[in-house]
């Protein structure tokens, strides 16, 4: 289980925690739910960067390299998707959508790592 692996599982767990909370106490999308989404970008940007850098240093992905980039190029869209979403869609309902984020980006950084070293974690 790699370093980045944790990180990621920390991020995405606090944003959906923090995006059921404020599903729960606010009417309206939260700021604390919008800057989690923005802190899984992040992650996701820095692991992009990271596994750019491994594979330029000659490491290589144990899958097929279009599948793990195709993973890494759609993570990265989908924070800014539903960004997009709960600011025009100005409901409680936005922080609940939000919250399925960081469940479905674990789950993408769960398969890349599954498709960078060839195997299950």
């Amino acid at each position: 289980m790699s370093a980045m692996f944790l990180v990621g599982t920390v991020i995405c767990a606090l944003s959906v925690l923090i995006c059921w909370t404020m599903t729960a106490v606010r009417t309206h999308p939260a700021d604390s739910a919008i800057i989690s989404l923005a802190a899984i970008e992040l992650y996701l940007v820095v692991y992009a960067v990271y596994a750019g850098i491994r594979q330029a240093m000659g490491e290589p992905v144990a899958g097929p390299v279009w599948e793990f980039w195709g993973y890494i190029l759609t993570a990265l869209l989908l924070p800014v998707g539903v960004f997009i979403w709960a600011v025009i869609d100005k409901t409680r309902w936005s922080n609940l959508v939000m919250s399925f984020v960081g469940l479905v980006v674990f789950v993408m950084v769960y398969r890349l790592e599954e498709i960078w070293w060839g195997s299950a974690l």
